[in-house]
């Protein structure tokens, strides 16, 4: 399970930010973001729940494995590793396996927190949430060991599809293990898994970047939080006006061309009366 899970993070992302470069110039940073890659929801378990941060590499085959997958990614010979992970059905093979994975993390990150914090809402749905898209909130740390500072890509601030249903997830999962949830926990794993893997499945085969959510978020948002819903339409219809490039300036515009040529029509008459 954990190779299904870490095949497609094997670093970097290679057709960005040019990990390839990376890997050959500086390939122990490359190793190190990997490693985050890899260990990086466990990593932020354990530093909400007050633990040892290295408890996350004491298992010697985990981190052999990772590495064998980071190295078979930037050094195969003839780059077919990549070339066949690439290929989409082995791609969306893997994807699913990913999210299959991503549900139990969310399940037992959201177990191990309710050990330690019985009543502690809060406290379950934030490792729940790290457990599940650790990864994508450590993105910024990533970039920082890469040499590339970006804040505006922070992922809190834009959340992808798997963090908002890891977030979500989580609040189910957390509901259900203080017994708020009348299900029992097979049948909400079973249930949410089949929801994260068809809809990633979709999403990676049409190459698309929506979420399913954003239709409810559209309705939901605007009564909770008050958001103006479909204000950047409204604030581009003031801007027509004001700039005159609107349907009624380029009316307007009319007219007055046409006032301008009956004058000189005009004046070429009275001229050839004169001569």
């Amino acid at each position: 399970m954990d190779f299904h899970d870490w095949t497609p993070k094997g670093g970097p992302p290679r057709p960005h930010g040019g990990a390839v470069e990376l890997s050959r110039r500086h390939p122990m940073a490359s190793w190190l973001c990997a490693m985050l890659h890899c260990f990086g929801s466990y990593i932020l378990a354990d530093l909400l729940l007050g633990e040892p941060l290295i408890d996350s590499f004491g298992n010697n085959s985990s981190i052999l494995l990772a590495s064998a997958v980071w190295y078979l990614v930037f050094f195969c010979p003839l780059d077919l590793f990549y070339k066949c992970v690439c290929f989409l059905p082995v791609k969306l093979i893997f994807v699913a396996m990913k999210e299959v994975v991503r549900v139990r993390k969310i399940a037992v990150g959201i177990h191990h927190a309710h050990h330690h914090y019985h009543h502690g809402w809060f406290v379950m749905i934030a490792t729940g949430w790290v457990k599940g898209s650790g990864v994508a909130l450590m993105s910024n740390f990533e970039q920082l060991l890469r040499g590339v500072w970006k804040p505006e890509t922070n992922e809190i601030l834009h959340m992808s599809f798997p963090t908002k249903a890891s977030l979500y997830g989580a609040v189910l999962f957390t509901l259900q293990q203080t017994r708020w949830l009348p299900l029992s926990k097979a049948s909400l794993i079973f249930v949410f898994t089949l929801f994260m893997v068809s809809c990633k499945v979709f999403l990676t085969a049409t190459h698309s970047h929506s979420s399913p959510f954003d239709v409810l978020e559209g309705y939901v948002c605007p009564v909770l939080f008050g958001m103006a819903w479909g204000g950047d339409h409204h604030h581009d219809n003031h801007g027509g006006s004001l700039s005159g490039g609107g349907p009624s300036s380029a009316h307007s515009a009319l007219p007055t061309k046409s006032k301008e040529e009956l004058s000189e029509g005009s004046r070429k008459k009275k001229t050839k009366k004169t001569d």
